[in-house]
This record gives structure tokens, sequence and C-alpha cells, in this order.
């Protein structure tokens, strides 16, 4: 099922600013969360996507790059699998509630905002594509050396399982204070201070990982790049990114796109421009000629009396766009190479020709100037 634009989940404008999107949020995740509405797993589901959506959209990165290039540059689309938002689970989505409803939200919720999770940190790495690459889209495998979960502790980062639990906190992650105010007692949860939110304490650490749950190692990710993505474009694969210290969830992997350039194409953005030269006798007589084209190669017809300059226009072998419908065009710039090295026998043929009528220029009104031209493009 196709994901819904974030913009729709939460209710707002494209254009909507950052407060008008936390209240939208905080409105749906009141309405549909878990404890409001047990044993519902479409109100579950509603929950989680509207967190999903506040998570991009409340990053100006994130909402960047989601404006510009939709599900496919978030991790949906790259092919990384695994999760939702890069690798949110429950406990990610209640951690945003000290900023959405101020610290206190869910507080008698079965504790849902116990132990604190660690999240390895991104990866960004840079992949080379060409031309062919991006037309078609391309499954790209990619050696990195990264962060992965201890195998001697299983990433626990303690010997034999060797933990008690925290003595501050008494395993909950968290430590409550009550306060005596004019209006009463008020009570307040705050980050273990000991245990940095974990709940437990390593009491042997790991000879390996010394107590970290992690190490480094080479690993060969496979990442699967949709057609028509541009040069600067940043996908994101979900839980590719360096292992969480101690059990944490990972981090995602930034997949910066960098484009090769083709030897005889060029691209503007869905567009490819290739420039043909012709000799003069092709021109006026008139030809078939064969040019390149992303797949393999394309015949075109060179009327009689072409200008130099004349654009043809090839529908549809442009490249696809990542966010919409068709491809772009091919477009041929028709070059008329005038010869720089002549015969006297060619000499004094051309010069024959000096004075005919026919060889003085007399451009018509469907002979555009350069400028219309300049101008036609960009209209």
């Amino acid at each position: 099922m196709a994901k819904r634009d974030y913009y729709e989940v939460l209710g707002v404008a494209s254009g909507a600013s950052e407060s008008e999107i936390k209240k939208s949020y905080r409105k749906l995740a009141l309405k549909f969360h878990p404890d409001k509405n047990p044993d519902d797993a479409s109100a579950e589901e509603k929950f989680k996507e509207a967190a999903e959506a506040y998570d991009v959209l409340s990053s100006s990165e994130k909402k960047q790059r989601y404006d510009q290039f939709g599900h496919a540059g978030m991790g949906g689309a790259a092919g990384g699998g695994g999760g939702f938002g890069g690798g949110m689970n429950m406990d990610d989505i209640f951690s945003q509630f000290g900023d959405i409803f101020g610290g206190g939200f869910g507080g008698g919720g079965g504790g849902r905002r116990g132990r604190r999770v660690n999240r390895g940190s991104n990866l960004r790495v840079k992949v080379k594509l060409t031309l062919e690459d991006v037309a078609n889209g391309v499954q790209k495998k990619i050696k990195v050396n990264k962060y992965i979960s201890c195998e001697p502790c299983s990433g626990s980062g303690a010997e034999n399982g060797s933990y008690s639990n925290c003595g501050s906190c008494g395993g909950t992650g968290q430590v409550t204070r009550v306060q005596n105010t004019i209006l009463g007692q008020m009570q307040t949860a705050s980050t273990c201070p000991s245990c940095g939110g974990e709940g437990r304490s390593i009491d042997s650490k790991c000879k390996t990982c010394f107590g970290d749950g992690i190490t480094r190692k080479d690993e060969v990710v496979t990442i699967d790049i949709p057609a028509g993505v541009e040069e600067g474009m940043q996908l994101s694969v979900s839980g590719k990114g360096n292992a969480g210290p101690r059990g944490g969830v990972p981090g995602d992997m930034l997949v910066v796109i960098e484009e090769t350039p083709h030897d005889e194409l060029v691209r503007d953005g869905q567009n490819l421009y290739y420039d043909l030269y012709i000799n003069f006798a092709d021109a006026t007589l008139g030809t078939t000629v064969e040019i390149p084209t992303i797949s393999s190669k394309a015949k075109i017809k060179i009327i009689e009396g072409t200008q130099s300059g004349k654009i043809l226009r090839l529908k549809g072998k442009g490249l696809p766009g990542i966010n919409s419908y068709g491809n772009g065009d091919l477009l041929v710039n028709i070059n008329v190479w005038t010869p720089q090295e002549l015969t006297k026998e060619e000499k004094s043929a051309l010069d024959s020709f000096r004075e005919s009528e026919n060889f003085k220029p007399s451009p018509t009104g469907k002979e555009k100037s350069f400028f219309n031209r300049v101008r036609e493009f960009f209209d």
C-alpha cells in the first residue's frame, strides 16, 4: 500500500508553519493514543502514521528533502526496508512527547517512557551513478566500515549478561520528584542521571567492546536506488547506519547521489541534450543521421535547408522523474560545420556560388532568432 502524503496525514497545507504542524500532530496523537484506544490496531497505525509524518515535517532538513523528492527521498524508497520514519519504534515516538506535550504526557500510561533506548549514529556515503543508472534505477553494493553489534556479548556490553538494576531509579530509567506548590503537589519525571536512562548498569564489561556493545567491522550493504534521482539528492536507508550502543537501534545510512558525466549527452533535469554536427552538404541537401540515446541509438531525419542552431525534440527520450509520470525529452542541437581547410578545387567550386541568389541569407518568419530560441527554451 502506497504511503499517504505527510501533509495529508497531519491535515495541514504544504506551507504550514512549525506551530501549525505541531498543533495538528498533538491533536492526532491525543485522538489515536494507544492508552485511549486499547486493542485497536487501526488507531495504533494512525498513531504511528502521524508520528512518522511529524518526525519528517518537524525537521527542517528532512522536510526540505521530502518537499523536493517526496517519499523517495526518505527511508521508504531507498530500498532499505525495516520500519518507518528512519527506524522509529514506539519508544522513539513517545520520546517526542516531551517537546509536544511539555514532558508530562503519558506519565501514567504504564511507564511507556521508561528505559532510554540508545540509537546509533547515521552513516553518510556517496554513490556515483551513470546516466544509464539514473534512467533505469540500479542496485548498488557498498562496502562500509561501521559499528556493528558486538558478537561475544550480543551487543549488551556485559560479559555473560552481568547486569544489575540501577540503584537510583530501580531499573525504570527515570527518577520522579514530587514538589509542593500552592496548587498542590506536582510530580515530574526526568532521566535518571546515574544510568543515563538505561535502567541498569554493567557488573562485568565485555572484554571485546569494553562495555559499549558495538565493534567496528566492514560490511557490504545493498542499496536499491530508484530511477530519476539527481545529483546531490540524499536517500535514507533505514537501519543501515551504525549499531546503537548496548542493544540500541541502529542509525540510518544517508546515500548522497553523484552523477558521472556522459560522454555525449548532457542532463538538465529530466531532459537530455545532444550537440549534433553536420557538414554543409548534409544541411543543404538533407540526410539521415544516427544519434545516441540512453539505451541505444536513434535515427533522425535532417531536412533540406536545415540551419545551424535548429533544435529537434525527441519526445520521451529523456529521463524519468522521481516524483512525476513519463520521461523528459532528448533535445538535439544542430550545428552546421564550416570547413576550415579546403583544396583549390573546393574553394573554386564554392566561389562559383558566391553570387548565387540561393546562397544569400534570407531568413523568414519560420527561422527563429537566437533570442527567440532561448526564450522558447525557458518558457
